[in-house]
């Protein structure tokens, strides 16, 4: 398996040649001064071409691509800048430039993308649904691959460290909005810092659709490991970087690999979605073509994980249950979920999320008794599966608002809390 990298990579080589010359005989029959490119069968074989190009292609990273946000009705220009990076992660800012300040200080709010295959900008609609009213911050993982052997490991030891430096540049009043995978991590994180009586911890955490117990509600991927256990996944889906990239000879567990897995769960759906495509092309569907494009364009650009990191989260959040069961460790130090006493929780999930199974992220409220209840909240999202639960329509109606609304709660508490102690003193 350590060597699988090495011959996909020869394999797409091969297909270059062919995937040139479908993309040129494409753009032969699209010219709008070939009298064959007005033809159904000119169609035809253009949109059998565009599609084996698109199924051989290696799709590099998305850009966010926000270049303004709505304020109160106002259009602003919005510009990216990284405040903050390691070898394998980079904090960027999403910076508003007004033309009045704000009367009040806005909320700032930490989005933690899932570090599980995708970029972080499969969150671009997460994002945008909380711009315009709060000071957002978003992690942006590197892939693997482009990370080279000096730079060292990174597990999920290495992950927690990375947060708390983040929690700490971006200092006091901060929210965090943590996405499917890094609930567990994020939950983690807070945790050690209550414990160790840091003096600025965030305000408040929204985990969204987080496998902290998957022994609730498990789902096929929660069974999959569990069956499996870490052995048979690093004997399986673990090989080394080829020489081509700057993370030569590094262990991971390549996006390509994870790509397949994401597209066998729902493989009829896919399958019924690239046939549908062909048609739109066949008939000259240019809008219904784009939608799918968009959406595949940011869907199939994956990036690999590292093997340590991956089997680590395996083993860890999947097979041992370790946060729920309180025996999880941070470099030896012990992961006390009844140290929280500070950080509000909101548990955030979806009726049919069949990756984080209904009352797996809720239990980050039943594990932390130290918290009191007003400083928590839960909300059950209906209709909904993994996806729609940060992202699409009911996202951006219900469950934004519903998070911004408890982000507010905090603000006003912790304002509150702080005009009574200045009285006091």
């Amino acid at each position: 398996m350590l060597l699988a990298y090495a011959m996909y990579e020869s394999a797409r080589a091969m297909m270059a040649p062919a995937r040139l010359a479908a993309d040129l005989t494409r753009h032969a029959l699209q010219m709008p001064g070939n009298p064959l490119a007005y033809g159904p069968y000119a169609r035809a074989v253009s949109a059998g071409c565009e599609m084996f190009e698109r199924a051989t292609r290696r799709y590099g990273k998305p850009a966010f691509g926000f270049a303004e946000t709505l304020v109160d009705g106002a259009a602003v220009p919005v510009s990216e800048r990284v405040v903050w990076e390691r070898p394998f992660c980079r904090l960027i800012a999403f910076e508003r430039a007004f033309l009045t300040p704000p009367a009040e200080p806005e909320p700032k709010l930490l989005i933690v993308a899932p570090m599980s295959g995708h970029y972080a900008t499969l969150l671009r609609g997460t994002v945008e649904a909380m711009l315009p009213n709060h000071r957002v911050y978003i992690t942006d993982w590197n892939d693997a691959r482009m990370v080279p052997l000096a730079a060292g490991r990174f597990d999920l030891d290495t992950y927690i460290d990375y947060l708390q430096e983040m929690f700490a540049v971006l200092g006091p009043d901060l929210h965090i909005m943590a996405v499917c995978q890094p609930a567990v991590p994020v939950l983690a994180a807070v945790a050690l810092m209550e414990a160790k009586g840091a003096p600025v911890v965030p305000a408040s955490m929204t985990l969204m659709g987080g496998p902290i117990d998957t022994r609730r509600s498990p789902t096929a991927v929660n069974c999959l490991a569990q069956e499996r256990g870490q052995t048979w996944f690093e004997r399986n889906t673990i090989s080394l970087v080829p020489p081509i990239f700057p993370g030569a000879w590094r262990r991971v567990y390549p996006g390509f690999l994870q790509l397949s897995g994401f597209m066998a769960m729902n493989l009829d759906r896919h399958v019924t979605a690239h046939s549908d495509m062909f048609d739109h092309l066949v008939k000259g569907d240019g809008d219904s073509a784009e939608k799918h494009r968009d959406f595949y364009d940011e869907y199939l650009a994956v990036m690999d994980l590292t093997a340590e990191y991956y089997l680590q989260t395996v083993q860890t959040v999947f097979v041992d249950h370790d946060l729920p069961k309180g025996r999880m460790r941070h470099r030896g130090t012990p992961v006390d979920l009844g140290a929280i006493r500070r950080c509000a929780i909101l548990a955030v999930e979806g009726e049919n999320d069949d990756i984080s199974g209904v009352g797996q992220t809720k239990a980050a409220l039943d594990l932390t008794p130290n918290l009191p209840e007003s400083r928590k909240a839960y909300h059950l999202q209906a209709g909904v599966g993994h996806y729609g639960v940060f992202n699409g329509s009911r996202y951006r109606t219900v469950i934004a608002p519903r998070i911004a609304a408890f982000i507010r709660a905090q603000q006003a508490e912790a304002g509150t809390r702080g005009s009574h102690l200045r009285q006091v003193g």
